[in-house]
């Protein structure tokens, strides 16, 4: 009991101590440095990732999707999976063959609203229903209340 009594007060008075000693490595307070202001970061940018790619591995017009809408989404399933979802459309267009099918992020969405468009590249050759999904995240979901499937000619949505 003694030895406890000892080292609680010894600690006490070490750390009543660093209130008074601003400039002293030891204070824990001094360990990052005063905090500065700066202005914020774009968003959807991380300050990490340099701005211009260069070399190999660089973006280039390749790179730019050419898809067009389905015409008709015909079936939208949102599947629970650990640590968030799987939303998968399925769409059709009636004159052309669809490949390279994806969800595209619809920027227009309001609040609560994950928008996507079912969008394909398309060549001659006979219709046939096509299919994509994207896994989303918990996090990603986390205010989300409505999500929608756009095609050219109708929308599927499911609410929580």
């Amino acid at each position: 009991m003694r030895k406890t009594a000892i080292v609680f007060l010894t600690g006490t008075l070490a750390l009543s101590a660093c209130g008074s000693a601003q400039t002293s490595r030891l204070n824990p307070f001094n360990w990052f440095g005063a905090t500065k202001a700066e202005a914020p970061a774009p968003e959807n940018t991380n300050p990490l990732i340099p701005k211009a790619r260069e070399g190999l591995f660089a973006a280039s017009d390749k790179d730019v999707y050419l898809g067009t809408p389905v015409a008709q989404v015909t079936d939208l399933i949102i599947e629970a999976v650990p640590g968030g979802a799987i939303i998968r459309a399925t769409g059709s267009t009636p004159a052309k063959q669809l490949y390279d099918v994806q969800l595209t992020p619809d920027q227009d969405a309001g609040d609560g609203i994950l928008a996507f468009r079912l969008e394909g590249r398309s060549r001659p050759g006979p219709s046939q229903p096509v299919t994509a999904a994207v896994r989303l995240s918990d996090r990603q979901l986390r205010d989300v209340r409505i999500i929608r499937v756009n095609g050219a000619q109708n929308a599927l949505v499911s609410r929580r």
